[in-house]
């Protein structure tokens, strides 16, 4: 079952799994918890060897389930440097690429539920 879920997944479907998580800025703003990621968005790294690490994503690989972020290389023993591909599990988009402007429309495009939810949960933390 999961080879057929991730490893044989269609085009579509491994779209749908470069998804990441955003910021609290960004999902106060959009009510959202997780976009798609594309080139030119802004992304930290939450886990692994270059965890803190923040750049723009350079190149997005859906058959690598990852994208590759700028300044983010590893050095072979020759000495060519070699871009490093990040599962964007593992990231958090901090700024939107926004020149595509149906991804930003279909941002703000909000679901009163999902906003109300938002809201309600921002006042339990001031309670507390």
């Amino acid at each position: 079952m999961r080879n057929n879920l991730i490893y044989q997944a269609t085009f579509q479907t491994r779209s749908k799994q470069l998804g990441s998580a955003l910021s609290k800025e960004l999902y106060k703003k959009y009510g959202k918890r997780s976009i798609r990621v594309i080139e030119g968005d802004s992304v930290k790294i939450l886990r692994g060897e270059f965890k803190g690490v923040e750049g723009k994503v350079s190149k997005v690989s859906t058959q690598k389930n990852s994208v590759a972020i700028e300044g983010v290389k590893k050095e072979k023993t020759k000495g060519d440097k070699f871009d490093v591909h990040i599962h964007t599990s593992n990231l958090v988009v901090t700024s939107l690429n926004t020149d595509d402007k149906w991804r930003i429309s279909r941002l703000e495009r909000k679901d009163p539920t999902k906003q109300t939810k938002a809201i309600d949960k921002d006042k339990n933390e001031v309670n507390k």
